[in-house]
């Protein structure tokens, strides 16, 4: 074999070994996330974890928020394949959304570390986002997050056909319910409700699971319908009352 042949056989193994070794510190950072949460993982432990120096996370990684980010890849590409199972085409566009959203907001709750994970990408400015997450990570990213858009924009779309579902852009629809979502599921996150039943003394309780899931399945479904919901006289009133 040429030493040519041979330098290329030798690139081609560190780049798999290199490709390993990501998929390894991903990997133990989602378990950790999965573990303590978001904020209890910290480098060091992920490094230890995978059984290596963390300056070697630096060497694949630009920082914190790009492992993260990739991080939360891993978690979108579990999320639609989980989507993309209970999806039918045969199924009435209602009940197809009901299921994705069942599925979604099971996610949810069987891994807080991702919807704590995804709230904190949609905190951040754009700006902000690619000052700390170079340009391949942000594409991994972004086309993770619009083929699971993309399902549920479908299933909209489908409906809208159908007269359905409200006549609302599909795209914006379905990126609006992915944040009325994970933002209703923080709920559950916090377990706590807040009510002021007694003057100057607020009462704070438990928030039930059970009742939380069920209210964030009923409201992606009361969105998606819409306009549709409301009797005619109302929505001719409120039109009118758009244009006055």
């Amino acid at each position: 074999m040429s030493s040519a042949l041979l330098a290329i056989g030798r690139r081609r193994t560190t780049a798999e070994r290199r490709r390993d070794r990501e998929r390894d510190i991903i990997r133990a950072t989602r378990e950790l996330f999965d573990e303590r949460g978001t904020i209890d993982a910290q480098i060091d432990d992920i490094a230890k974890r995978v059984g290596i120096n963390k300056a070697l996370i630096y060497r694949h990684f630009a920082g914190k928020e790009e492992l993260f980010a990739l991080t939360l890849v891993d978690y979108l590409g579990e999320l639609d394949e989980r989507l993309a199972t209970a999806d039918s085409p045969r199924k009435a566009p209602l009940n197809r959304l009901r299921a994705l959203t069942e599925v979604f907001v099971d996610f949810c709750l069987e891994y807080p570390a991702f919807a704590d994970c995804a709230m904190s990408l949609l905190r951040r400015t754009g700006e902000e986002l690619f000052g700390e997450i170079t340009e391949p990570v942000m594409v991994k990213l972004g086309t993770a997050m619009a083929t699971a858009l993309e399902r549920i924009a479908k299933v909209l779309a489908a409906g809208q056909s159908s007269g359905v579902f409200d006549d609302v852009d599909t795209d914006y629809l379905a990126n609006h319910l992915y944040t009325q979502t994970l933002g209703s599921l923080h709920m559950a996150r916090v377990g706590l409700i807040v009510s002021g039943r007694q003057p100057e003394h607020p009462v704070v309780h438990h928030a039930d699971i059970a009742t939380v899931r069920a209210t964030a399945i009923t409201a992606t479904l009361a969105t998606a319908v819409g306009r549709k919901a409301l009797p005619k006289n109302n929505t001719r009133s409120s039109r009118a009352g758009e244009k006055s």
